[in-house]
């Protein structure tokens, strides 16, 4: 049993998750997100600097959690991207260093995999086949996926323009709301009606690609209505008929593409999956339609040390080959599986220190 340990700092979270065989033993996170409220958004120098004063206390306190030692760790895995280039440049350097010093594999593994990746930890292996929502600040995204340790992710749709938890914060913004905006509107919209306001469903016409998202229109959409509107404005239903046009969307979608393939479990991660109307809504329609859904809790949502980790656990348990550690991060890194590189991407035999030939 290999003890792998995970490194996150691909935006405002130092996250760091020590994972062995399918079981969470320790992990530890920090943010840095009240530094950044006063911008209104992420400022990526500070998140930077933020992760080099986070990263060794985060390690220290996850190895204490899971009552280990350095010694104990048999391979590191980081974020290698997507994300803010120098965050996750941090988190990268740490884990090769980590890597090194101990002399074990890394792991250069892809963000969103993590998302996938983290509900094994609360739920058990993945079936064979599933389709994964992957919905957060960043990404919202529709995704088939197999083996997830050796198979290439197939993207069925993406966002075209501002990704779900992009738009919760800028319509947070424009009703006056405080960053980050996902929970504050979560919470305000339990006191509204979700049919107060009939906002749009974008790309859910009969001529649109079925499994591609838009938030920017229903973004300008609730702009219209705020200024339009004359009186006091209504906060809570405009943040209930917000974010019930957002879940209808999201699962509508969902629904539609494990329909189209044949698939029998949806699994919903990222961040904008803690929210509560869009969990709800989920379950319901999942249920209704006779489709296992499969969400992790809450905390296991965000970005955190836990997810990098479970995916190194999956890659070591089926002996993928591990990266070299002049291995570059990648910013914009598409999804193609588990790996930055994706399935396939040529590695030979492996040697101890993690480098190979």
């Amino acid at each position: 049993m290999t003890v792998v340990l995970g490194i996150e700092t691909s935006c405002d979270e130092t996250g760091v998750g020590i994972v062995a065989d399918g079981i969470l033993l320790g992990d530890a996170l920090a943010t840095s997100m009240d530094e950044h409220a006063r911008f209104g958004g992420v400022v990526p120098e500070i998140a930077a600097r933020a992760h080099l004063h986070a990263i060794t206390p985060m390690v220290d306190h996850a190895l204490h959690q899971a009552g280990i030692g350095f010694a104990d760790i048999g391979a590191v895995a980081a974020t290698a991207g997507p994300g803010l280039a120098t965050a996750v440049q941090v988190g990268l350097a740490a884990g090769k260093a980590y890597a090194l010093s101990l002399g074990v594999p890394l792991y250069g593994v892809h963000h969103l995999a993590g998302h996938a990746a983290v509900d094994v930890l609360e739920h058990g292996p993945l079936p064979a086949r599933c389709v994964a929502l992957i919905v957060s600040g960043g990404h919202t995204s529709l995704l088939l996926i197999g083996d997830l340790a050796r198979d290439p992710v197939v993207h069925l749709g993406d966002t075209v323009d501002d990704a779900a938890g992009e738009a919760f914060d800028k319509v947070a913004r424009l009703l006056g709301l405080p960053y980050p905006g996902g929970p504050v509107i979560d919470r305000i919209a339990r006191d509204g009606d979700p049919n107060a306001i009939r906002f749009p469903r974008p790309m859910t016409g009969p001529q649109d690609p079925p499994y591609r998202f838009s938030f920017s229109g229903l973004k300008t959409a609730v702009a219209r209505h705020v200024e339009q509107h004359t009186g006091p404005l209504p906060v809570a239903d405009v943040a209930a008929s917000f974010q019930e046009a957002v879940a209808d969307t999201l699962t509508r979608k969902a629904l539609a593409a494990c329909r189209d393939h044949q698939v029998d479990t949806l699994l919903l991660v990222g961040g904008v999956a803690a929210n509560s109307r869009v969990r709800a809504l989920a379950e319901q329609r999942c249920a209704n339609a006779g489709i296992h859904l499969r969400v992790p809790s809450p905390r296991l949502c965000t970005d955190n040390g836990a997810m990098i980790a479970a995916v190194g656990d999956l890659l070591v348990r089926a002996d993928v080959p591990p990266d070299r550690l002049d291995l570059s991060p990648d910013p914009s890194a598409v999804l193609r599986g588990a790996l930055l590189g994706g399935p396939g991407d040529g590695r030979q035999a492996t040697g101890a220190s993690g480098t190979f030939v």
